[in-house]
C-alpha cells in the first residue's frame, strides 16, 4: 500500500535533486571560469559543494558532460533575455539600440560566461557542437535583428547591406571585447574598459556606432 507520505517525498527528493544539481552547476561555471577546461578538477568542484565526486558523475556523466552543462545554462541565460526583449512598439532604430544595450548590459554582468566562451573557442567549440540543446538553441535576438532590419529598410532609415548574423556580431564582439580584453587593453593603453565612471559613454558609443553604420549615406556603386 503506498504512503499517503509518499508524493511529498517524491517532491522533495525532486527539489533536492534540483538544489543539488544547481549548485554543482554554480561551483562548475566558477572553476571551468577560473582555470579553464584542462585545469579544472571535478574532485576541486565536488569539495567546494555538499556533494561528492561520485554524484557529480551521476548527475552529468563526467567532466565533458558537464562542462557541457555549464555552457547550456550560460548560453540559457543570454537566450531568455533575448526572448525577454520587447522593441516592437519602438521605431527601428531605437530598436536597436535597445537591442545592442542588452547585449552589453549580459556582457558585463556574466564575466564567467566570457571566460567560458573563450575557454571553447580554444577547444574548437566540441562541447558546443556535441550538445543537441545548444546546436538547436539559435538565438531568439536573430529573429528580432530581421523584423528591425526589414522595418528600418522598408522606413527608409537603414541603408547598410548587412545581414542579421553579421549585426549580431558586430554588436556582440564589441561587448565580448570589453570585458574579455580589459586587464590586456588596460596594461597596454592605461584605460579600464570597465571603469563604473565610464559605463555610460561606452553603452552609448556602442549604440551610435551601430546606428552610424546602418544610417551612414553610401555612394551609388
Amino acid at each position: 500500500m503506498t504512503s499517503v507520505d509518499e508524493p511529498a517525498r517524491s517532491g522533495t527528493r525532486t527539489r533536492d535533486a534540483a538544489r543539488t544539481r544547481a549548485e554543482i552547476l554554480d561551483v562548475a561555471t566558477r572553476e571551468f571560469a577560473r582555470a579553464g577546461y584542462d585545469g579544472a578538477r571535478v574532485d576541486e568542484i565536488a569539495a567546494r559543494t555538499r556533494t561528492t565526486k561520485r554524484m557529480i558523475y551521476y548527475y552529468f556523466g563526467g567532466k565533458e558532460q558537464l562542462f557541457t552543462a555549464v555552457l547550456e545554462r550560460a548560453y540559457g541565460v543570454i537566450r531568455e533575455a533575448e526572448q525577454q526583449l520587447d522593441v516592437e512598439h519602438l521605431d527601428p532604430v531605437a530598436a536597436i539600440r535597445r537591442l545592442a544595450e542588452v547585449t552589453f548590459d549580459h556582457h558585463e554582468r556574466h564575466p564567467d560566461f566570457i571566460r567560458l566562451v573563450s575557454i571553447e573557442n580554444i577547444h574548437d567549440a566540441e562541447h558546443i557542437a556535441s550538445s543537441k540543446m545548444l546546436a538547436s538553441i539559435g538565438s531568439p535576438a536573430l529573429d528580432v535583428i530581421r523584423r528591425i532590419l526589414e522595418e528600418g529598410r522598408r522606413s527608409g532609415l537603414f541603408t547598410a547591406d548587412v545581414d542579421a548574423v553579421d549585426l549580431h556580431a558586430m554588436i556582440s564582439s564589441f561587448c565580448f571585447f570589453r570585458v574579455a580584453n580589459r586587464h590586456t587593453f588596460g596594461a597596454l593603453f592605461g584605460r579600464d574598459l570597465v571603469a563604473e565612471d565610464q559605463r555610460e559613454h561606452y553603452r552609448t558609443m556602442l549604440g551610435d556606432m551601430v546606428i552610424a553604420y546602418l544610417t551612414a549615406e553610401r555612394a551609388a556603386g
